[in-house]
């Protein structure tokens, strides 16, 4: 028995297989210029004009609308009504709730001040704070302090 089948590369010229091999080569090398330079191993060039806000100065939104709700909650509550007992509030603007426990108002010089405690539950965790409004000249309450308990 005789074997007349013969293999591929007896079939294809010497031409074809330096074509093949040019067209990968010329490939290869157009494709790393692509990841040369997107890379920038050695750090040479660093762009400063991206800013993505990740660390904010001082306070953030969510915590000052948290401290508004809080003053409105203590500044609108009647105290002979509330007589000690608990007060929920809520901001439904940042998801956050919490209970004052305690609100005190005391009179001096005229003006007239409520000293309050409350916790708030926000997505960052719970935490426990006081502070202090008073009544302004113009009738509007201003917080004039806002503090976490530690």
């Amino acid at each position: 028995m005789t074997d007349i089948a013969k293999s591929n590369i007896h079939t294809k010229g010497l031409c074809a297989r330096f074509g093949v091999a040019a067209v990968l080569a010329a490939a290869a090398l157009g494709l790393s210029g692509c990841v040369g330079n997107g890379l920038d191993l050695f750090g040479s060039k660093v762009d400063q004009s991206i800013s993505t806000s990740t660390i904010t100065d001082g306070k953030n939104k969510d915590a000052l609308s948290d401290e508004v709700t809080v003053r409105n909650a203590v500044t609108s509550a009647d105290m002979s009504k509330l007589d000690g007992k608990p007060l929920a509030w809520a901001n439904a603007s940042t998801g956050s709730a919490g209970v004052i426990s305690t609100i005190t108002e005391q009179s001096q010089n005229g003006t007239v001040c409520r000293a309050f405690e409350t916790s708030r539950h926000s997505y960052a965790g719970v935490a426990n704070f006081q502070g202090k409004a008073c009544l302004a000249g113009d009738g509007n309450w201003q917080l004039l302090s806002f503090q976490e308990n530690r």
